[in-house]
């Protein structure tokens, strides 16, 4: 029989009365308040936190605190990635962050998406898109990320950036709603990328 997260992730609602589901909420807040508590200097409690609150997150990576999510165990991060301060991940679905991924701080990037209907939302009913972001992004600070937006590699997102949309490889997006303004070509400079 599936279990309640099989049921959510393959796209079913979440019930918020589920006891498997609040167990984890509980669980994943409790590491989170454990995170956000630890002393920035050490770093052998901090990755021990960070391999018990995500499904994946490598020695390699750094999650700068205060940091925000839902239950973490639908959090999968790459190598050498890097949360800057008062990043936010709603993860009632699975998101998955590559390889040398920067994110600026207040990035916000939510799973967790509700149905139109009003009677149905009177329950906190919600649903899941996942969100992907490939190797080598850089998600520019206070930029929110959608339910169901893949960002392929090597692309960056500008402050302030609300995705809403698939952004393809090697993209400069910027805006609200985000648009692609122009493809990146290998080898720019920060002055050339017009970001400093």
């Amino acid at each position: 029989m599936a279990s309640d997260w099989d049921k959510v992730l393959a796209g079913g609602a979440l019930d918020s009365q589920s006891e498997e589901i609040a167990n984890d909420r509980i669980r994943g807040q409790a590491l989170l308040s454990r995170l956000n508590a630890s002393p920035a200097g050490d770093h052998v409690l901090r990755q021990q936190i960070c391999r018990d609150l995500f499904a994946h997150c490598p020695d390699s990576c750094w999650i700068s605190t205060p940091f925000t999510c839902e239950f973490g165990r639908n959090i999968h991060i790459g190598e050498k990635t890097f949360f800057n301060f008062n990043v936010t991940i709603l993860d009632v679905g699975e998101v998955h962050i590559g390889n040398h991924v920067l994110l600026a701080p207040n990035v916000q990037i939510y799973t967790a998406t509700h149905t139109m209907d009003y009677l149905e939302r009177r329950n906190w009913t919600a649903y899941n898109k996942p969100v992907r972001i490939g190797d080598d992004c850089w998600i520019g600070g206070g930029a929110i990320i959608c339910p169901g937006v893949t960002i392929g590699p090597r692309s960056i997102i500008g402050a302030g950036a609300v995705v809403t949309r698939d952004i393809p490889a090697d993209s400069l997006a910027v805006g609200n709603p985000a648009r692609v303004i122009r493809t990146l070509q290998p080898g720019e400079t920060r002055d050339q990328a017009c970001l400093s």
